[in-house]
């Protein structure tokens, strides 16, 4: 029997985010602010021998996925590596990327050899003037066609994110809806969540309903099918157009609050340990890693993590300072 990591609100956790940079080659309205970021100097970044190490621990315990992430991870020199070595080096049951996707048409092919199979991308609008507009970046192009690259390729499943943006991104909804009919591709409508005590700026967008997602479909589209949730899926809520060879999700932590089922801690690119993305507790694994630790050590040190993991984000909502740029997504 695998061993389990147990918090002490009763949740299994066997999920680890892992961002591998905070640098993004897009200027997302609601990830970044329009002044910009400071540059990270790159030793205060973990090698990624560091992570590595990380992520045999945490395997160790018993986290069984791992998720990729950024910033834009696909920036980062020898990731396409780094994947491999995930896969070959540590046994883990799921290894997946979340990108923006715009250096998949030249990556995608080294990445599937690399062993991934899964990959999410970002993608707001499929409207060209209006991704611009949300991104900063004129890439939309670049994105679709690395879509379809995947598509050809045989990634599966792939998953397309669509963050929920009131006022921006509405029309885009039945379009989204309508890619699953005929591609076997998994479109998830995810509420943005508050994030930061501070006034947001003006460019900043409000999110809207998961309900309100389901309800614009409908009317296009007529009732969704529910489909059951497999073993090692995330939070969404699915769904299936009657026909269709991809499937439709919500994800709906503003309305839903599903903190009670939440089974993932996360693993910043300097080097912090998240137990909760909207809690401020941090662990510094960096400076513990750096100061040459046994691996008991290591394990003993993410199990701390584990468990001040809260029961819920609610308390801890309004005290989140920084940026989700500097989380990692």
């Amino acid at each position: 029997m695998p061993p389990k990591l147990i918090d002490l609100h009763g949740r299994t956790i066997d999920y680890l985010r892992v961002s591998i940079t905070d640098l993004c080659n897009f200027r997302c309205i609601y990830c970044r602010p329009t002044e910009g970021v400071p540059l990270v100097p790159h030793s205060d970044i973990l090698r990624y021998e560091e992570i590595l190490r990380i992520v045999i621990a945490a395997r160790n315990l018993g986290i069984r996925k791992v998720r990729v992430t950024g910033g834009e991870p696909l920036v980062r020199r020898g990731v396409v590596d780094f994947i491999s070595r995930l896969n070959s080096e540590i046994d883990l049951e799921d290894v997946a990327l979340t990108t923006n996707g715009s250096r998949l048409p030249e990556m995608a092919k080294g990445l599937y050899q690399a062993g991934l199979k899964r990959v999410n991308i970002s993608l707001d609008t499929l409207r060209r003037d209006c991704f611009h507009s949300i991104t900063g970046a004129d890439e939309l192009d670049r994105v679709l066609k690395g879509i379809d690259e995947c598509l050809e390729i045989g990634f599966d499943p792939i998953k397309i994110n669509v963050v929920l943006l009131k006022g921006i991104n509405e029309s885009d909804i039945a379009d989204f809806a309508g890619l699953t009919i005929e591609k076997p591709i998994d479109i998830r409508f995810i509420e943005r969540m508050p994030f930061g005590a501070e006034v947001p700026p003006p460019n900043s967008p409000a999110s809207f309903s998961a309900l309100q997602t389901l309800k614009i479909i409908e009317r296009v589209f007529g009732e969704l099918r529910p489909m059951e949730r497999a073993e090692m899926a995330g939070p969404a809520t699915m769904f299936k157009i009657d026909g269709a060879k991809g499937k439709i999700g919500v994800i709906d932590p503003v309305s839903g609050h599903f903190c009670g089922t939440c089974n993932r801690i996360r693993l910043t690119a300097r080097g912090s340990l998240r137990p909760c993305l909207l809690s401020p507790t941090e662990i510094d694994m960096k400076s513990f890693l750096r100061a040459a630790p046994n691996d008991r050590e290591i394990e003993a040190y993410i199990k701390a993590a584990v468990l001040a993991k809260p029961a819920s984000r609610f308390s801890n909502i309004n005290k989140i300072s920084v940026g989700m740029n500097s989380i990692g997504g």
